[in-house]
């Protein structure tokens, strides 16, 4: 029975598998305190002994989530040569991107739920939203951007910001193919869009931004 996971302990990460499970499935809107306690074979008060709010079990599972896109993100990170600074440089940018979208396209439950629990950057360098690697998504795009600082890219002055450029940029594309009008692309064409994204964010991010006009 399902309940054995509370008599040894271990019900917090039966309720984040669950949520996991859940997500996957349905989104954000399929995570029910409720329905966990019921999938793991607890009552609903049970579960407040390890989280405080549904809020606090969201952002719990959304952490997990994070996990994951960090680890996406490696997987297409270990793909890049590494002979060569300037050729690695553009190749993490390109692969920190790609990772993300394929992410969201293989998992768009779990895509909705990671971005959409968390009202600022307060996961950016959350511990349990590290992968494999030991970084979250956030600090591999930022490890990603300073690569192309230190081979010339990207000039010093354009640095402060690009996180949020890029990752805007990105996430537009992915949450726009995932559920958006973008949706009704054949693969194809998701996946050679997906290219050109990635290299107009290293392309752009040197622009120099126009002087504001009148207001």
């Amino acid at each position: 029975m399902a309940r054995s996971g509370y008599f040894h302990g271990d019900l917090r990460r039966a309720l984040l598998d669950a949520g996991l499970d859940a997500a996957r499935a349905g989104g954000p809107e399929a995570v029910s305190l409720r329905e966990l306690a019921r999938t793991v074979g607890v009552a609903p008060s049970a579960v407040y002994r390890h989280f405080a709010s549904h809020e606090q079990l969201i952002g719990a599972i959304a952490r997990r989530s994070l996990a994951m896109v960090a680890d996406a993100m490696e997987d297409e990170l270990a793909r890049v040569p590494t002979g060569d600074a300037t050729a690695w440089a553009d190749g993490a940018i390109a692969a920190v991107g790609l990772g993300y979208v394929r992410f969201a396209w293989r998992e768009p439950g779990l895509f909705r739920l990671a971005f959409r629990a968390h009202g600022d950057l307060e996961a950016a360098h959350d511990e349990a939203a590290r992968g494999a690697s030991g970084r979250t998504p956030y600090e591999q795009l930022e490890r990603a951007l300073d690569a192309l600082e230190a081979v010339g890219e990207l000039p010093r002055e354009q640095r402060p910001g690009a996180e949020a450029l890029a990752w805007s940029a990105v996430h537009g594309f992915a949450t726009l193919t995932v559920e958006g009008p973008l949706r009704s692309l054949d693969e194809r064409t998701r996946e050679a869009l997906s290219w050109r994204i990635v290299e107009m964010v290293r392309l752009g991010l040197s622009a120099t931004a126009p002087e504001p006009g009148p207001a």
